[in-house]
């Protein structure tokens, strides 16, 4: 439960997606790592709040207490530690794990692909946190989703809230981890539970609620000192300050710009797919066919030919198919060419070129 298979045309859409994404990251000279799905239960354990017992914790292998990663962010941490690095600008394209309950129809599931790009060191102030929101901006247009909104958040502003607003320190994670439940319910529930489960006042409540449920405008978009043009028009529009995400920092020193469930690819795919877009489960870009029998060696030899060159072809698996099936599979699976090499053809010394879509053919 909370996971799915994908089959061959959605497994073609979240690759496109997610070529679209890596070339972007590459575009503004980051390095790929990669980190294992298992980290040490103690490594992922006190990282998350309350959001630890999401973590998917394994059984006693061999000596070791294990667990499944919860994201690419505490891994990360934990790389730059263990090799000791202090600057670093990577992208990390990977499965995580969450023990949530499933809501399939709003595309949270248990298993799902996030999408990282992190500056690690040491900068001047938010010059690597406006290059994060251009990346995000430039993912989001070049999807062609529509139009979106970027929401900011910085949690030393939530802290900051919550330190005016009376609440002792001891208390900031846990009530962060309330109000960031503000986008699935109402302000109501989450007062009753910042009183009846974390033992707010009802004034400090109240106080907490005139902040986080300011919208961004009254918070200075303009100060973000980023210019964002695009879809959503003017910045203040496209881009706006939100009091209250409460998302863990796991390390000071990191800038991040992620991808993750609330912005997950299979909702991008499931955008596109309304489109009504017709996505290729393949990229073959000719079928090797025979119009007679006794050719599969010729089809052999030729399809052969094409593979040294590097061009994706295909072919039946069958010694004598006919033609018409042969162009039809073509049509059905938008190969876009055929090569027909036939008795005449062999003859002649030339393979016959057809265009799947109008028809036209040349002799080559």
């Amino acid at each position: 439960q909370g996971t799915r298979d994908h089959p061959p045309a959605q497994a073609a859409l979240r690759d496109r997606l997610l070529a679209a994404v890596v070339a972007c990251f590459k575009r503004h000279g980051a390095a790929a790592i990669d980190t294992p799905v298992l980290e040490l239960r103690e490594t992922l354990t006190g990282k998350y709040g309350e959001e630890a017992k999401l973590i998917y914790e394994l059984q006693d292998q061999g000596g070791e207490l294990l667990a499944l990663r919860y994201d690419l962010t505490v891994p990360f941490a934990r790389y730059l530690a263990m090799n000791k690095i202090t600057n670093m600008k990577r992208y990390h394209v990977a499965k995580v794990y969450r023990r949530d309950n499933p809501a399939t129809t709003r595309g949270r599931y248990r298993e799902f692909y996030q999408c990282d790009f992190d500056i690690a060191g040491q900068f001047d102030p938010m010059i690597p946190d406006a290059e994060c929101l251009k990346i995000v901006h430039e993912i989001l247009s070049d999807l062609q989703l529509g139009d979106f909104l970027i929401k900011v958040n910085d949690r030393r502003i939530l802290n900051g809230v919550f330190a005016v607003c009376g609440i002792p320190e001891s208390k900031f994670v846990t009530t962060c981890s309330t109000v960031d439940k503000l986008d699935k319910i109402p302000w109501q529930d989450v007062k009753n539970e910042m009183v009846g489960e974390k033992g707010l006042s009802h004034e400090a409540a109240d106080r907490i609620g005139e902040y986080v449920q300011l919208h961004g405008e009254h918070l200075g978009g303009q100060a973000l000192g980023l210019v964002l043009p695009g879809r959503a028009g003017p910045v203040t529009q496209g881009c706006k300050a939100h009091t209250r995400l409460a998302r863990p920092i796991v390390a000071g020193l990191v800038v991040s710009c992620r991808f993750p469930q609330s912005l997950s690819l299979l909702r991008a795919c499931l955008s596109l797919q309304a489109s009504g877009e017709k996505v290729r489960a393949t990229e073959t870009q000719v079928l090797v066919a025979t119009p007679q029998k006794n050719l599969l060696a010729a089809r052999l030899k030729l399809i052969s030919e094409l593979w040294d060159a590097g061009i994706k072809a295909e072919m039946f698996y069958k010694k004598d198919p006919k033609l018409l099936k042969q162009l039809q599979y073509c049509e059905d699976t938008g190969i876009p060419l055929a090569a027909i090499v036939g008795e005449q053809e062999l003859t002649d010394g030339i393979v016959k070129l057809r265009d799947v879509a109008t028809r036209e053919e040349v002799r080559m």
